[in-house]
């Protein structure tokens, strides 16, 4: 702690305090201080608020306060420092607006009020303080339109507002800023066309407008700055064509254009500008050729133009750049030879994949040490896999499938022991599988598929501890599946063995393979039962048909014999086990039909059951009966229960002038939701049911009362007050600040910075209030209507359920609702079995929840326009992960940079997976609540198993 008697020092002239741990508040004697002239106090621990006696400091230059805990709103008096030069407050927990009247300090050189939780905008009046060189407010939750006024600040060198929330359009009079030297706006709601004034900009060098909302053209004058050298505008709606303006600026290091709109031929003089360093013009309509001599200045690091539409051949020289460190050409039309790559020792990323370039693979490329990273699938590749790629002993990711190649795989290939992911699937090769190959000991996924490998299946692929998929169907192998194969514990995604020469019963030990999700041991000459693949109780998809198996059909894979008979078929010798309520499957006999006829029920034993039957029905109409009006007793009382003061009504009505529409933020199958600001009380939302027009809209708000008034936990909302009139009833919340998951995800203005771990927090909350309302209440509650409009995001984006409108207790007793056919929650998020009936299930809950998951993944709505007709977000995540295995092509883009970072990937992969398992089609192979936290927890440790990087930009 600060000692209190410094700041009674009042000769004080320099405090440095730098980084010495203190912990405390700033004392209210700092205004004592009426001498010093620099205060420096960042990088310890001081908690609480600026005093507001600071503004008795009236020779303060500079004030250092960043890197602390400190919190609550800046006082005004900050603004009455008028010999203030530089201010830092950056890194704190500084929130409310930014006080009006810094432009009073006409002396204020530096402001940077960074990485805190501000409310509000920037006071327009910053614009009078004229000495201002640099502002900086990165981070901090900024709202509202950026200031015209800034225009004024003539001398401002550095202007850094990203990663905020503003909105609106570039102010065109930034332009008259003519000392900028660096402009950033990236990272915020921002929309409409990039102002022409900014190139009156003459001597700005850094532009870095991405991911924000803008469209229309990058205008000509920006071309024509002859400073600019990085020009940052990806993942916005840009479009037009690039000028040849663009080959002139002499200082170009970086131009980003990705996940844009443009169209055109890329201007090929580019090569001219020798300080080149990064292009990225990855998601566009780019056409024409590449352009020639982009390493000229041999500084070129990044090289990224994939799917756009180019074609031609790849430029020599890209072989020939000696700093080149990322190549991306993947989804254009290029053809022709791969150059050579003599020089490029640098590079670690090369991924050329769906194009039609052909010819062998360059030797030379085994010179490049530094790869780990190699993607050439789905070209036309021919010749043999050149030994000489056995010295990239970097290499972590391999794909050379869909091509042309022939030949054995070099046992040279085996130095490559860091090798996580080789696929060579879909080519001509053959030979038997090397031994020497058992040094992969760190591989995750291993294809062989659609080859014409011989031999056996190796005994050595046990040693493969951290396989997860192993593809080795459409070859030529023989012999039995090896019973060591069952010590591959790790195997999930999936087992493929299919149509090969495979002999022999299935062994025992597969039953080990616990996690596997998908088993193909199709067209083969495999024998025996299948009873040992009953253990395997997480699979979603098998096919053993066109085989010789005989005997039952174990019961866990009955419900995938209904989903896909056919994977069955071509074994003649299987039957499926009925029971007295089963009918005989129609594509499989009976078990009992095949050792004779059944037994069929006599005279006594017909009656015996009739009368059960009647007396049963008796009994249950009567508790019926009870139950219902029993719960119409309870639903009296709750009605009757103490309601809110009428006083804090009084104020809502006011707040809402009468619940007026201009204060509507949602509305719902339950009832329409406004806004209240009830001053000193803050901000709250008031629920209005309107009972006349919604059937049941009593009970549902007096079950909703019940529901809510019983629990208490972070991740559900929490019920404040409520009333009860004739015709309708009002339900007090607390407000969140961030709306719903849908208007992050889908909303008009969608939050941009929607970061992985922002999203893991949200997927983490939401299940744990889900588990905690299944084993955790008494009785337990089932939601019934879980989707991204009833996840509330808070101020740190902290999720809230919400809505318990349908929430069913699940109390035993019974009413004529409970077999009810109408069907409860919202297209798109109901269960399978809920289809045509309302059932009270956990299963149907974790169901909608594995739907919210795959949105939160892949931005994509439930019932979104761009899936095919027909088909909703689980079907089309199922389709695109069995064709493809890439979850590349699922994720939302907005997620690509992050997966540069092996261990993100990783774990939004995993996260996939278990959306995928809570999808499941029958309830019982769905994972309970508990499990989903459990799973979460753990997929939330590092790893250091590689996985396949998403080339996107």
């Amino acid at each position: 702690m600060i000692p209190e008697s410094l700041f009674r020092v009042s000769s004080l002239e320099y405090v440095y305090l730098n980084n010495n741990n203190f912990s405390g508040s700033i004392s209210d004697n700092v205004g004592d201080l009426n001498r010093v002239l620099e205060l420096w106090l960042y990088g310890n621990r001081l908690s609480g608020s600026i005093p507001d006696s600071i503004g008795k400091c009236s020779k303060l230059q500079t004030l250092y306060l960043n890197e602390n805990l400190l919190e609550g709103s800046l006082p005004n008096s900050v603004t009455e420092l008028k010999s203030l030069v530089y201010l830092y407050l950056h890194h704190n927990n500084f929130h409310g607006r930014i006080p009006f009247g810094f432009g009073n300090c006409k002396n204020l050189s530096v402001l940077d009020l960074s990485f805190n939780g501000f409310n509000g905008g920037i006071p327009s009046d910053l614009g009078n303080s004229s000495s201002l060189t640099e502002i900086v407010i990165v981070d901090s939750n900024l709202t509202g339109i950026i200031p015209s006024s800034l225009g004024l600040l003539t001398q401002l060198s550095a202007l850094d507002l990203s990663e905020n929330r503003f909105s609106g359009r570039i102010p065109p009079e930034l332009g008259k800023c003519r000392s900028l030297t660096s402009l950033k706006l990236y990272r915020n709601q921002l929309e409409g066309e990039i102002p022409g004034e900014l190139g009156m900009l003459t001597k700005l060098q850094d532009l870095e407008l991405f991911t924000n909302h803008l469209r229309g053209e990058i205008p000509i004058s920006i071309w024509k700055i002859p400073s600019l050298e990085y020009l940052l505008v990806y993942n916005n709606s840009l479009s037009g064509e690039l000028p040849q303006e663009m080959t002139e600026l002499k200082q170009l290091k970086n131009v980003s254009l990705f996940d844009n709109r443009f169209s055109g031929v890329i201007p090929q003089g580019l090569g001219i500008n020798s300080s080149l360093l990064q292009l990225d013009f990855t998601n566009n309509k780019f056409t024409g050729e590449i352009p020639p001599n982009l390493c000229s200045g041999k500084q070129l690091r990044v090289l990224n133009m994939g799917h756009n539409r180019l074609g031609g051949s790849i430029p020599s020289d890209v072989g020939q750049c000696p700093a080149l460190w990322r190549l991306i050409f993947k989804g254009n039309n290029l053809t022709g030879p791969l150059p050579e790559f003599a020089e490029t020792p640098r590079l670690e990323h090369i991924d050329i994949s769906e194009n039609t370039i052909s010819g062998s693979l360059p030797r030379s490329l085994g010179n490049s040490t530094s790869l780990t990273y190699i993607d050439f699938s789905m070209n036309k590749f021919s010749g043999f896999i050149p030994p000489e790629l056995g010295k990239l002993v970097k290499l972590e990711f391999f794909d050379l499938s869909h091509n042309q190649l022939k030949g054995p795989l070099p046992s040279q290939l085996s130095n490559c022991f860091k090798l996580g992911y080789f696929d060579v699937g879909f080519n001509s090769l053959n030979g038997s599988i090397p031994s020497s190959l058992k040094n992969w000991t760190k591989l995750y996924t291993l294809s062989l598929q659609e080859n014409r490998f011989t031999g056996g299946i190796p005994a050595f692929l046990s040693e493969f501890e951290m396989l997860t998929e192993l593809q080795m169907g459409g070859n030529l192998l023989r012999g039995e599946i090896p019973s060591s194969i069952g010590s591959l514990q790790s195997l999930q995604y999936a087992l493929n063995l299919s149509s090969n020469q495979l002999t022999g019963e299935i062994p025992s030990s597969l039953g080990d393979l616990i996690k596997l999700e998908q088993l193909d041991i199709s067209n083969n000459n495999l024998t025996g039962s299948l009873a040992t693949l009953n253990r395997i109780r997480t699979l979603f998809l098998i096919n053993i048909s066109q085989n010789h198996f005989t005997g039952p059909i174990p019961g866990e894979m009955m419900n995938l014999l209904k989903s896909s008979p056919s994977s069955f078929f071509g074994n003649p010798g299987l039957c499926v086990e009925c029971t007295l309520k089963c009918t005989e499957n129609e594509h499989f006999k009976s078990c009992a039909s095949q050792f004779g006829p059944r037994k069929g029920l006599g005279r006594v034993d017909i009656a015996m059951i009739a009368l059960v039957s009647v007396v049963a029905v008796f009994i249950l109409v009567f508790a019926c009966v009870f139950a219902f009006h029993q719960r119409q007793k309870k639903d009296t009382e709750i009605a009757s229960a103490e309601e809110g003061p009428a006083s804090l009504l009084s104020k809502v009505m006011e707040a809402t002038e009468n619940l007026n529409d201009s204060y509507i933020i949602g509305r719902g199958c339950h009832g329409t939701v406004y806004k209240a600001a009830l001053n000193e009380d803050g901000l709250f939302a008031v629920k209005r049911i309107a009972f006349s027009d919604h059937k049941g809209g009593n009970k549902s708000m007096i079950r909703e009362i019940k529901t809510i008034g019983k629990i208490r936990h972070r991740n559900l909302i929490r019920l404040e007050q409520f009333w009860l009139r004739k015709d309708y009833g009002l339900i007090l919340y607390t407000y969140m600040e961030n709306g719903s998951l849908h208007d992050v995800l889908h909303g008009f203005v969608q939050s941009a910075g929607l970061e992985w771990n922002v999203r893991y927090r949200i997927a983490i909350g939401t299940a744990n209030a889900l588990a905690y309302l299944h084993y955790d209440c008494d009785p337990p509650v089932v939601h019934r209507d879980i989707k991204p409009e009833n996840i509330l995001l808070d101020s740190d984006m902290e999720p809230h359920i919400s809505d318990f409108g349908i929430a069913k207790l699940l109390e035993h007793q019974c009413s004529a609702s409970e077999n009810s056919t109408v069907v409860m929650g919202t297209t798109g998020y109901i269960a399978p079995e809920n289809a045509f009936t309302s059932t009270k299930s956990k299963e149907s809950d974790v169901y909608s929840y594995g739907v919210v998951l795959l949105e939160v993944i892949t931005r994509k709505k439930a019932l979104d326009s761009s899936f095919p007709d027909g088909i909703d977000i689980v079907e089309w995540c199922r389709s695109v992960w069995f064709n493809r295995q890439d979850i590349c092509d699922i994720v939302d883009p907005g997620l690509a940079e992050e997966f540069y970072d092996y261990n993100t990937m990783v774990h939004v992969s995993n996260v996939f997976l278990l959306a995928l398992r809570c999808t499941q089609t029958e309830p019982s192979r769905r994972p309970t609540m508990r499990d989903v936290v459990k799973q979460l927890l753990s997929q939330n440790e590092a790893t250091n198993k590689p996985l396949r990087v998403c080339s996107t930009s």
